[in-house]
């Protein structure tokens, strides 16, 4: 329904633009996102919010709805990568953009150290949402651009005070995590919802089209696995109605069975996955792996998070070569303490090596996979 002012007629739109950042570390070999708390609910409803997150709220069109934490509690498994998101992993660290910032990305650095007390490493640009659904539930403006961000860093415990919360980005995106194989809910839970769509079509034509797209999203017949359509194939389950957000948008509840996957609130979910596939690709011909990594570390420590991040098991051998050829690290001469067996050797990265040289594009040398 168009908006109308008080003589009737339709009201101007007004803007607002909202900063968001996809803050992104690797522990233990896990990738993980920073969260905060979803607190839109609590601005409409009157219940009570953290302090520090009012102006900070992220905006959208979609209802916040409190999700339950995850099963088990405690740290994530090792090998899984994670990003910083609200409490409960609902909502990605955002805020409005200010006048008084320099810039944009100033102004991003600034809202999250401040509010998350957790300094950024890289930054880069993401991707501008601006759908003409995305309105402010509060009222405030009649739509909302966001402005998204892909960040880097290293993990540390919350200050007591603050409502951030790591969580495992697999949490969110089952389906992406192809180190053991091809995960089985493809199979088992969205390919057939999947061929129920593509039976759907209203002519062979669009069948046709339909089949190409599901085969080439997810890997299936005979297509291969491609891991940087992580937003592509959230896109395609949206779509389909396989993920929650989609019911959520269409206002009607969600029918059971649906894959598994924590659902986040507005549409923070879509922004992740644009940072998952950036950053997927962006390890492969630019080494910001590395921002993710300690100041000395083993080459095996160096691969599995590689591998936490593309979500894809790596040729050791091969892994090893193409470091080595890039001249991207070099050795500390030290090994690494209290391991056991054989002690690793320690390596840095060269920082000098992006001075000399542009950085070539490399395919990740994968293992095979029966």
């Amino acid at each position: 329904m168009t908006p109308m002012d008080s003589s009737g007629a339709p009201a101007a739109r007004t803007l607002s633009v909202d900063l968001v950042a996809v803050v992104v570390a690797v522990t233990a070999g896990d990738p993980r996102v920073l969260t905060m708390h979803s607190v839109a609910d609590s601005l409409t409803t009157g219940q009570s919010v953290s302090p520090g997150l009012e102006d900070g709220v992220k905006r959208g069109s979609r209802s916040l709805e409190p999700k339950a934490p995850p099963s088990g509690g405690g740290e994530a498994p090792a090998g899984r990568p994670e990003f910083v998101t609200p409490q409960e992993g609902e909502a990605l660290p955002a805020g409005p953009f200010e006048q008084g910032h320099r810039s944009l990305q100033s102004g991003l650095r600034a809202w999250v150290e401040r509010h998350t007390h957790h300094p950024l490493g890289y930054v880069e640009q993401l991707y501008t949402f601006a759908d003409r659904d995305r309105v402010d539930p509060r009222g405030e403006a009649s739509q909302v651009m966001s402005i998204s961000y892909l960040a880097l860093s290293r993990e540390a415990a919350s200050a007591p005070d603050v409502a951030t919360e790591w969580q495992p980005w697999y949490r969110y995106f089952p389906w992406e995590d192809w180190r053991a194989g091809p995960p089985p809910m493809i199979e088992t839970q969205i390919a057939p919802g999947l061929r129920a769509w593509v039976a759907e079509a209203r002519d062979e034509e669009q069948r046709w089209l339909r089949e190409q797209r599901v085969s080439l999203t997810f890997g299936l017949a005979d297509s291969a696995w491609n891991e940087d359509l992580v937003l592509q194939r959230y896109e395609l389950l949206f779509e389909t109605g396989l993920v929650q957000e989609a019911w959520r948008h269409r206002r009607l509840p969600p029918p059971g069975g649906l894959p598994e996957g924590q659902p986040m609130c507005q549409d923070y979910r879509r922004i992740l996955a644009t940072g998952m596939a950036r950053l997927r690709a962006k390890i492969k011909y630019r080494p910001v792996v590395f921002e993710l990594m300690p100041p000395e570390f083993t080459l095996l420590q160096l691969q599995q998070t590689v591998e936490a991040l593309a979500g894809r098991s790596l040729h050791k051998q091969n892994f090893r070569r193409l470091i080595e050829q890039q001249e991207l690290v070099e050795d500390t001469g030290r090994q690494q303490a209290g391991a056991a067996g054989r002690p690793a050797k320690l390596f840095r990265f060269r920082r000098g090596v992006m001075l000399e040289r542009a950085i070539a594009g490399s395919k990740l040398p994968l293992a095979r996979t029966l």
